[in-house]
């Protein structure tokens, strides 16, 4: 996915969790998150982050907060990306794709992604991952209750005959591998554990990711608890 008129500006202050400050050409201004996650490890004072600017009059504020630079990487925050690139890479990550539709509802849930290919009929539910910690990604960041929903109810379309899959996103390059972050949600760790052992299929995929641009990379090693 590429992104257009990007600039490079500074944080400065998050107001809320849709409003940030950031600097622009000694300006300060308001931005959009488009991210509700706490980001609290990569949104720093004097941080360099990556704003989009939007030609929308009626809108409150003028840019986006796309990505932050944290180290020697760029990490999207995009909560929109995840399901872009992985719609980008569907053929390629199932290859007898017959087609697929977006937001479909299961029971009580609405999953990104039901897909059908010559064998099977998949539901998908897919999670953006933007934290890091000693080069390991990391999901949530903040406890999920919506998640562990997810995760029950891909359990029963798995026995009832579906398949299911969970992907995190990582919108990052080059981590060692994904864990579930037990210290910020346990519950959502040990679902994810019980999801795999009754068939959902848990994967993560990196992603290279530029100022203007991300892209799907590599398959990553999944760590659960245990």
């Amino acid at each position: 996915m590429k992104y257009e008129n990007i600039r490079k500006s500074k944080f400065i202050s998050r107001k809320d969790r849709f409003t940030a400050y950031v600097e622009i050409c000694g300006e300060i201004v308001p931005c959009h998150v488009k991210n509700t996650g706490r980001l609290k490890e990569i949104l720093l004072p004097d941080t360099e982050v990556y704003v989009q600017e939007v030609d929308k009059p009626e809108r409150k504020t003028k840019y986006d907060l796309i990505a932050a630079r944290k180290g020697d990487r760029i990490i999207n925050i995009d909560s929109m990306v995840p399901n872009w690139v992985i719609e980008e890479n569907m053929e390629e990550l199932f290859p007898q794709l017959i087609g697929y539709e977006r937001e479909k509802t299961y029971k009580n849930s609405r999953f990104d992604f039901y897909v059908q290919t010559k064998s099977d009929k998949i539901y998908i539910e897919i999670k953006g991952v933007t934290q890091e910690f000693d080069n390991i990604a990391m999901f949530p960041d903040a406890p999920t209750k919506r998640g562990i929903k997810h995760v029950e109810e891909l359990i029963d379309a798995v026995k009832n005959g579906h398949k299911a899959y969970i992907i995190f996103v990582v919108q990052m390059e080059e981590v060692s591998y994904f864990t579930p972050n037990e210290a910020i949600h346990k519950e959502f760790a040990d679902a994810l554990v019980k999801a795999h052992e009754n068939g959902v299929n848990i994967c993560a995929y990196d992603c290279i990711v530029k100022s203007d641009e991300i892209t799907l990379n590599n398959n990553v090693k999944v760590m659960l608890s245990y």
